[in-house]
């Protein structure tokens, strides 16, 4: 057999590529032969795994009769044989029959007294063809293994355990001390022994000792399984890092850690990371263990270390220091990972803390011409956010060459970088404009070409002077535009800023162009954007040329484009009208989320031909939301690309929770619409009017049932939605449902429909609604719930999750649940507020409060809680108080039924009694402004 490199052009694919089944099935014979042929059972071994590897479907019962075929090779004395048949063994042990029966045999070897190489290859076998319910049978043979002074025979063992964990918990658990030993124990390590093994293997001794590894490996495996058994356990994990991180921070260097191995000091940081997330008092402590390892002799752990800080949400510049001056060192290594992984984390940082990189610019701007693209993309990114104004010229020349040369998805992050440096340096914009117009000429994808149009998009919007030019440019690219998308979108922008400009004229060739040469869709762009060009530029001529523009486009083939010119036509033809629709002053707008469903809703209902769409139902935002929304948008979309930090979780849910973290209200409030319509029960309730923003916590996060309420208004009905989660592993839940007892008797609101979850299964989420109506349509009952769980229980086994035929009932109690005035209020922004306060001075309710120092130490936590109280949305201007000691707060919302409401609360703050205030509620209804102005009371 030739060893030689194989030359992959001139077709050899190797030496396995001819072979096919049925001929290794009939060579199977050979594991007959008496006495054993090594050579060809090795052969022939490797066959049968190079089939296996390829997918080869084999046989229930060509399968066993192979399988107990190998198992005869139990006789020879072989070292590399027996590793050979061990792999077979495991590789057919999930497509063979009756595999338990080779267990004595495996038990025989793993107890063999010679150091043979392959006892933890048998360990290996016997826990993958063990039956989970016999893991009893071999938890002595198993627990000796673990503390066994081989290296090789403690791993195997450790990380067995480990795979069986998911289906033997309650014995594993019962192996702590064994696997803790296994990490302090002292295990045979050294030269001479590797040497001597080695030698002896080319000396031809079969049962040659094993060659001891000193990389201490075991501790590793030791540890990932420590931390698995103790994991629901805060206090035992947080324990695990105090015992072998070292009292202070001086033991890393000192030696008392048991750790020896790297990569278990690296997993011993990432537990740390998470005991510092869980508890927050013990931050202080575990940044001195961090600290430590910052010194720590191997780089790995250095890394590791100084990416733990990094991460660390409330570190100050004073607290990173340590970690960005290991990561500036590493700058400049020689190898290429080193540099990588630096560069990266220090990337990562910038994002949030640019001023604490910014000591690191020198040795980032030796690695922009670093051979390694990807060291020299994320240090070009990173330069661009922490560069100061004398920079951003010899930057720009240095990436203007270095564009072409990357893949788009890096490009990407490039362009983001580029446009919040060039919001940093408003004076440097020439520089970076005439760069982003390059880069726009270039060939690209959509995702490159629409990060750069977002640019010169925020260019436009942040910085007046660099207006005239970017729509330019802008007007250039949509003249070869190959993206209906990004056509849409320029001409949307041209049609909002191109009228403010100092010649606006000169925009209305290019968006007329759109009308004639471009497909239906830029077409009716153009028109829209033609539109607002004849209302918004006062010239009376520019107004004529846009009509006589729009009368054209009557004659359009496509249908759409002939109705918004009709429409635009009539509306021009109307000054009032004109004002009202096509003027862009204004600074709200609707929620896109909300009229979406809303007018989908509309289109849907039996009713939508007879009654008119209400625009008044639609939830109103500031365009500052708006403008939050699109940038939420983005950074989720880049940042993919550099969130690469491993993190340890505890469970599903926690990587649920973070899954939706970067979903908006108005994308929440839409997906519980569309969940609430499909079921029938509460189907019939009509549109929603509100849902809360946050699930309330109904039980702490380790309890066995966690709980969490949404609550749900309507015109007549509430829905309370119990999100429910059993965290036990050896009941099953059924027939789960939720009794609330209302805390008064006529509390005007009468229980009228119930959806129990069918089951929880332990760490899979169920849903059940409580639905109650309204006694008094004009009423908005306060009320109080006790709730309580009541459901079936049936005791299941933890390793299969098979219940039992029989249940129990049982219930659980858990905290009250509250019906407030905020629920029946919708947040509104206002923006024009002082007209719409002096509209609705007719019903006003009026009355003095105060918030002590505990509830309202600073008038910006009193802002927070009487808007949460309240349930309305505050103006940017009052949101943040700008004084310290007195502050006019002004908030707008839409009451249930429709009703506008607007508030006025001045307060004032003091630093010995807290914040006493003067709350203003004006209203279209007096019974209303009542209303709300109790739910501070």
């Amino acid at each position: 057999m030739s060893y030689n490199k194989r030359d992959e052009d001139n077709g050899d694919v190797g030496v396995f590529y001819h072979i096919n089944k049925s001929a290794v099935l009939q060579e199977a014979r050979v594991f007959n032969a008496t006495p054993v042929n090594a050579r060809k059972c090795r052969v022939l071994l490797t066959k049968i795994i190079y089939l296996l590897y390829l997918g080869e479907p084999f046989a229930a019962k060509e399968a066993t009769d192979l399988f107990f075929n190998v198992i005869k090779l139990f006789q020879s004395k072989d070292t590399s044989l027996r590793q050979m048949m061990y792999l077979v063994i495991k590789e057919l042990s999930g497509i063979a029959e009756d595999v338990i029966m080779v267990t004595q045999s495996l038990i025989k070897d793993i107890q063999s007294k010679q150091e043979t190489i392959y006892r933890a290859n048998a360990i290996r076998a016997l826990c993958l063809i063990t039956d989970p319910s016999m893991i009893q049978g071999i938890e002595r043979i198993l627990k000796a293994a673990i503390v066994d002074k081989t290296p090789s025979m403690s791993s195997a063992a450790l990380v067995s355990s480990y795979h069986l964990f998911h289906v033997s918990k309650d014995i594993i658990k019962r192996w702590s001390n064994e696997v803790q030993e296994a990490v302090h124990s002292k295990q045979a390590s050294g030269f001479t022994s590797a040497a001597s093994s080695y030698i002896a293997n080319f000396s031809g001794a079969n049962a040659s000792p094993p060659i001891v590894s000193n990389s201490n490996i075991t501790q590793y495996h030791a540890l990932g399984l420590l931390y698995l058994i103790r994991q629901h356990d805060r206090m035992a994990v947080a324990k695990l890092v105090q015992t072998f991180g070292g009292s202070r921070s001086g033991s890393i260097l000192g030696g008392t850690t048991p750790l020896k191995n790297p990569a278990a000091v690296c997993l011993l940081i990432r537990y740390a990371c998470k005991v510092m997330e869980e508890d927050p008092s013990s931050t202080p402590r575990m940044y001195e263990l961090l600290e430590g390892y910052l010194r720590h002799k191997n780089e790995m752990v250095n890394l590791e270390a100084a990416r733990a800080m990094c991460d660390m949400t409330d570190a100050s510049s004073k607290e990173l220091f340590p970690a960005i001056s290991v990561l500036q060192l590493f700058l400049s290594s020689p190898k290429p990972t080193l540099r990588f992984a630096a560069i990266r984390i220090l990337n990562r940082l910038s994002l949030t803390k640019p001023a604490a990189v910014a000591p690191c610019n020198l040795d980032m701007e030796n690695l922009i011409t670093d051979q390694n693209r990807s060291i020299a993309t994320f240090a070009i990114t990173t330069l661009l956010k922490t560069g100061n104004e004398a920079s951003v010229d010899r930057l720009m020349k240095q990436i203007t060459g270095f564009m072409s040369e990357i893949s788009d998805e890096f490009k990407v992050i490039v362009v983001d970088a580029i446009r919040s440096l060039c919001l940093k340096f408003p004076t440097k914009q020439a520089v970076m404009m005439s760069f982003l117009s390059g880069v726009l000429r270039d060939e690209g994808g959509y995702d490159f070409k629409k990060a750069v149009v977002e640019a010169m998009f925020d260019m436009v919007k942040y910085i007046p002077e660099s207006k005239d030019t970017a729509l330019s440019y802008l007007c250039e690219f949509i003249e070869d535009c190959e993206f209906t998308k990004l056509s849409v979108r320029i001409l949307h922008v041209l049609g909002v800023e191109g009228p403010k400009t100092s010649t606006p004229t000169k925009f209305i060739r290019y968006i007329y162009n759109r009308v004639i040469l471009e497909n239906s869709i830029v077409r009716a762009a153009a028109v829209s954007s033609l539109a607002k060009f004849g209302v918004n530029v006062e010239d009376p001529m520019v107004k004529k040329s846009v009509y006589v523009l729009l009368t054209r486009c009557l004659d359009d083939t496509d249908d759409e484009v002939r109705d918004r010119a009709t429409l635009y036509l009539a509306i021009m033809d109307n000054e009032s009208t004109t004002k009202r629709l096509l003027n862009d002053r204004s600074d709200s707008t609707y929620a896109l989320a909300s009229l979406e469903r809303q007018l989908v809703d509309y289109v849907n209902s039996p009713l939508g031909n007879e009654q008119q769409f209400d625009l008044e139902t639609v939830q109103v935002i500031s365009k500052t939301q708006q403008d939050e929304e699109r940038r939420r948008l983005r950074i989720q979309e880049t940042t993919p690309l550099l969130n690469t930090t491993p993190s340890i979780r505890s469970n599903d849910k926690t990587a649920a929770a973070a899954a939706t973290h970067h979903v908006s209200t108005f994308d929440q409030q839409a997906m519980y619409a569309d969940q609430l319509a499909a079921i029938p029960e509460l189907s019939v309730f009509g549109p929603l009017f509100k849902s809360s923003s946050k699930p309330v916590a109904l039980t702490e996060s380790e309890t066995e049932y966690v709980v969490h309420c949404v609550k749900h208004t309507f015109e007549n009905h509430l829905v309370f939605q119990f999100n429910c989660t059993n965290t036990l592993n050896d009941q099953l839940l059924e027939n789960v449902g939720m009794m609330m007892q209302p805390d008064m008797e006529n509390c005007g609101l009468i229980k009228v429909a119930e959806v129990l979850a069918s089951k929880l299964e332990c760490n899979v989420p169920g849903v059940i609604y409580v639905a109650f109506e309204k006694e008094d349509p004009q009423d908005f009952p306060i009320v109080t719930f006790t709730n309580t769980i009541q459901f079936v229980v049936k005791d299941c086994d933890p390793t299969t999750g098979e219940p039992d035929e029989e249940g129990y009932e049982d219930e659980y109690q858990i905290e009250d649940i509250e019906a407030l005035t905020s629920d029946y209020m919708r947040p509104r922004y206002v923006s024009a507020f002082e007209e719409e306060w002096e509209s609705l001075a007719e019903h006003e309710a009026m009355d003095t409060f105060a918030l002590d120092k505990d509830k309202a130490p600073s008038l910006k936590a009193a802002c927070v809680s009487i808007t949460d109280l309240l349930g309305m949305q505050a103006t940017e201007e009052s949101a943040l108080p700008q004084s310290t000691k007195t502050h006019v707060l002004v908030l707008g919302g839409t009451f249930l039924g429709g009703a506008k409401v607007v508030a006025r609360c001045r307060m004032t703050f003091s630093s010995a009694t807290g914040v006493a205030f003067e709350l203003c509620i004006r209203s279209e209804q007096l019974e209303i402004a009542q209303t709300v102005l109790s739910a501070i009371a």
